[in-house]
């Protein structure tokens, strides 16, 4: 199994007043050469945008991005017509493709939204562009893996993405194992720690702690405490 280590501390971090963003890989003013993507994860962006404050419009193409809400409520808004709130529990898609231009603001004016951006290179370029959303039962991954992100035409449930990708939210009580089978082995898994402490396999990983790892066809999650993780599943190549 190779892997790759990053500790929580050594995200790169951007504080502009109204929004704090912590980068696991090379985004804006921060360029780490050994931290440009993992396979096909481009961005894993952990972010927190003061009340009523956003991102105005802005275009993007030819990449697949994924917002997933931890706290509060997120406003969307695209050329494609769509005028959204995502909200806990949600997951939201917005495949680029030939060019997309979008906004992002905090929906709440008494509190912060955090919220994971994140982006995945698409398996084929120049898509028509799409969106889509949808909610999970936050129940329904107690002590369980809840797939949210899957690939076009796949069948699976979750949000859809033009990439051989799988994303899976869990929340793990203390003391609870778990396997996690990789759908292709020649793919990689970025795990992500939202709260708690985890071991994957033998290493411990804590909370905002990512760990990289692949030629391994399956692994062992263990809860040293209450925790939740998202694991994203992408090709390597």
């Amino acid at each position: 199994m190779n892997s790759v280590l990053h500790k929580a501390a050594t995200r790169g971090h951007a504080s502009h007043g109204w929004l704090d963003s912590w980068h696991t890989f090379s985004f804006a003013g921060y360029h780490d050469p050994a931290r440009v993507h993992f396979g096909a994860l481009r961005v894993l962006n952990d972010d927190s945008v003061a009340p009523s404050m956003g991102f105005g419009k802005h275009p993007h193409d030819n990449m697949e991005i994924i917002s997933i809400p931890l706290e509060g409520d997120l406003e969307h808004g695209d050329n494609m017509g769509n005028t959204t709130v995502i909200r806990q529990g949600d997951v939201q898609i917005m495949s680029a493709g030939t060019g997309v231009v979008h906004s992002e603001k905090n929906a709440n004016s008494d509190r912060p939204v955090k919220f994971l951006q994140i982006w995945v290179f698409p398996k084929e370029r120049n898509v028509k562009p799409r969106y889509d959303q949808k909610s999970f039962p936050v129940e329904s991954r107690r002590n369980s893996l809840q797939t949210v992100v899957s690939p076009v035409g796949s069948g699976d449930e979750g949000v859809q993405i033009h990439q051989d990708a799988w994303f899976s939210l869990g929340q793990l009580d203390k003391g609870n194992t778990l396997e996690y089978t990789l759908h292709n082995p020649k793919n990689g898994v970025y795990a992500f720690v939202l709260e708690g402490d985890v071991f994957l396999n033998e290493v411990l990983l804590n909370r905002r702690d990512g760990l990289g790892v692949s030629d391994v066809d399956k692994f062992t999650l263990r809860a040293d405490s209450s925790a939740e993780i998202l694991l994203m599943e992408v090709p390597m190549a």
